[in-house]
């Protein structure tokens, strides 16, 4: 068996989840943040991932199912916007009303909370399979 595959889905593992981290601390980041350099709001950003072939070889029984996780893209959600009365705001309209990116830190504190989960089972199956590597150098000595 090449241990090097299973240490490249994990790696994909990781990769995916810290992207996924950076899109939710963007989103309560800029919670607030009425004016972005495009000269709207910001808007929440959902990651997007799917899954590809492992590049290398494996057992041929295995090698066409065998995936790992990438991060397909980021893409703008696009209900996110809501409207707030603040006449004083600069960035208010001739009504009074300010768009505010309409982001929920409930739901996006949720979703770290998940992606640390997802991140902490990646570190366990590659504790695994590094164990398990190790024992197989074990028995060739």
């Amino acid at each position: 068996m090449d241990f090097t595959n299973s240490f490249k889905v994990c790696a994909s593992g990781f990769a995916a989840q810290r992207a996924k981290m950076d899109v939710i601390i963007s989103n309560l980041a800029n919670a607030n943040t009425t004016r972005m350099p495009d000269g709207g709001p910001y808007k929440r950003q959902i990651a997007v991932f799917a899954s590809e072939p492992v590049e290398g070889s494996f057992d041929s029984v295995l090698g066409d199912s065998l995936q790992v996780v990438k991060v397909d893209g980021i893409v703008e959600d696009a209900d996110c916007l809501k409207k707030v009365y603040d006449p004083g705001h600069p960035d208010a309209d001739v009504n009074g009303y300010v768009t505010m990116p309409d982001i929920n830190s409930i739901v996006e504190m949720s979703d770290m909370i998940m992606a640390n989960r997802a991140y902490e089972a990646c570190v366990t199956a590659f504790d695994a399979t590094k164990s398990m590597a190790m024992k197989t150098l074990e028995i060739g000595k």
